[in-house]
């Protein structure tokens, strides 16, 4: 909508352009300010989106960083507490806090530390979950560019057929079919297409780059989950005693 707007100051013909709109039959004009109402709220979320899109992959990064740059996963968790803007920093929030109830568990059984597959597979299973939940907050209101993009031409083509169909009613008001009775009609419908189609296209890019982002974070949370427990058998293996101490 807003290169809509910047075409219509750019054009030497935009009076003309605004008349139009301003002249067409109200089912058009409803069409259009339902358009309208499209290209607000697309805007609101592609800017939005943008804006948490690029927060997330900046925690991302540095949160991976200090996570593989670490040794301890008392150290990890600690250092890794303040990036929480990525899905990642719940995962090890609930991973490791899972895991310190299994210590627990252990320590009062008084049979030493001896933690299975099984309960580890348990602790993967809770961060894959919340991970999908994160995920799921991360994608929250995306849908909508989609069904932008796919109803706003459909809108606009409604616009223009309702438009030419009244154009060529007025054929026979006046009994006169030449292009000047025709075309101001055809024209002014033709604004509704033009309104769809600008309305579409910012939101289809939106819908299919928030699509690749949500694609590639959905990877690092998959994988996330895998190297938390890596971590963790790697410390049992060569730490049991340290491991349980920092818990």
């Amino acid at each position: 909508m807003y290169w809509f707007c910047i075409l219509l100051l750019a054009n030497p013909f935009k009076f003309n352009i605004l008349r139009m709109v301003l002249e067409s039959g109200l089912f058009a004009q409803v069409v259009l300010l339902i358009l309208v109402f499209f290209s607000i709220f697309s805007w609101a979320i592609i800017i939005h989106k943008s804006r948490v899109f690029k927060r997330v992959d900046s925690h991302t990064r540095k949160f991976l960083k200090t996570f593989r740059k670490r040794k301890r996963l008392s150290e990890i968790y600690l250092a890794c507490m303040g990036y929480d803007r990525t899905p990642l920093s719940r995962m090890l929030e609930v991973g490791y806090k899972e895991l310190e109830e299994v210590f627990k568990e252990e320590v009062r059984s008084n049979k030493g530390i001896n933690i299975d597959n099984e309960r580890l597979d348990d602790i993967k299973a809770t961060m894959d979950r919340i991970g999908s939940e994160e995920l799921e907050k991360l994608a929250g209101r995306v849908t909508f560019l989609a069904t932008t993009g796919n109803t706003s031409p459909f809108l606009g083509l409604l616009g223009t057929v309702w438009g030419v169909m009244d154009s060529f009613a007025s054929i026979g008001v006046r009994g006169s079919a030449s292009l000047a009775v025709v075309a101001p009609g055809i024209a002014q419908a033709l604004i509704a297409t033009i309104f769809g189609l600008i309305v579409a296209i910012p939101a289809v890019i939106g819908y299919n780059h928030f699509g690749n982002k949500l694609k590639a974070t959905g990877v690092q949370v998959d994988n996330f989950s895998s190297e938390f427990i890596s971590a963790v058998k790697k410390e049992l293996h060569y730490e049991k005693k340290g491991l349980y101490s920092t818990l």
